[in-house]
């Protein structure tokens, strides 16, 4: 039998009751509200991850995730003063390249929970809309985080003030929200205190020239607003990321 190692890939204090937390990751209804995008398929895909295969333990405040070539992750909560710890914790082989193979995979927990715990601490019960755009590089060139102009945000400190005009034509405020070696996030006073995430997908894992994503969650916009943020992010992210696929 391959040894197993255990490592904790994420972690973060979200400012809810483990109550409140446990329900957001359980009750369909919010699971719209923080996981993944707006999309016609999401609600089968939190059913396929969250329940399908998914085994929860409500007394240990525990959901384990099925198995995957070697590989098994679990969500732990854990109360503490003023919150919940979250944790998401992964078992593999001793020898496993987990940063190199599962890096896609590791970098979506990170996105997912940030929003969990943006959707807890900022907008409680509300309704987000959102907008997904991924692509590749044809060429050699910039990944989204520097085609975007928001290096600084790789080293600003969370809860910072953060401002940006960026290359599309628009100028975003807010707070830095988080950062990993791949993305970064801030809110957006103009969305509605939406978040803004960018990530940076290096090659292989998103073509020889590698990728990225940007997802962006609104709160409260209009239509036509949304419509207008739609249209200027697809226009600028298409000259220069090739949809996958």
């Amino acid at each position: 039998m391959t040894d197993k190692q255990d490592r904790t890939i994420v972690e973060m204090t979200i400012a809810a009751p483990i109550e409140t937390v446990w329900a957001a990751m359980r009750e369909p209804e919010q699971l719209l509200n923080w996981f993944g995008w707006d999309a016609d398929t999401l609600r089968d895909e939190i059913k396929f991850i969250f329940a399908d295969h998914a085994e929860a333990d409500e007394a240990s405040r525990i959901i384990s995730f099925g198995e995957y070539e070697g590989v098994h992750d679990w969500v732990e909560l854990h109360p503490t003063p003023g919150g919940t710890v979250l944790r998401v914790v992964r078992s593999g082989p001793v020898d496993a390249d987990w940063n190199a193979f599962y890096e896609d995979t590791w970098e979506g927990w990170i996105t997912f929970f940030q929003q969990l715990r943006f959707l807890l601490e900022r907008h409680p019960g509300a309704k987000r809309r959102t907008l997904f755009l991924s692509g590749r590089l044809e060429t050699p060139g910039a990944l989204p985080i520097s085609a975007l102009g928001l290096e600084a945000l790789r080293t600003a400190a969370d809860g910072s003030s953060a401002s940006f005009t960026l290359p599309l034509g628009e100028a975003v405020s807010g707070t830095v929200w988080h950062h990993s070696d791949r993305q970064v996030a801030m809110s957006v006073d103009g969305w509605g205190d939406g978040l803004m995430v960018i990530t940076d997908q290096p090659a292989p894992n998103a073509g020889p020239n590698g990728g990225g994503t940007a997802l962006l969650t609104t709160f409260g916009l209009s239509d036509a607003a949304f419509a207008a943020l739609e249209q200027r992010w697809t226009a600028w992210w298409r000259q220069r990321f090739v949809k996958a696929g």
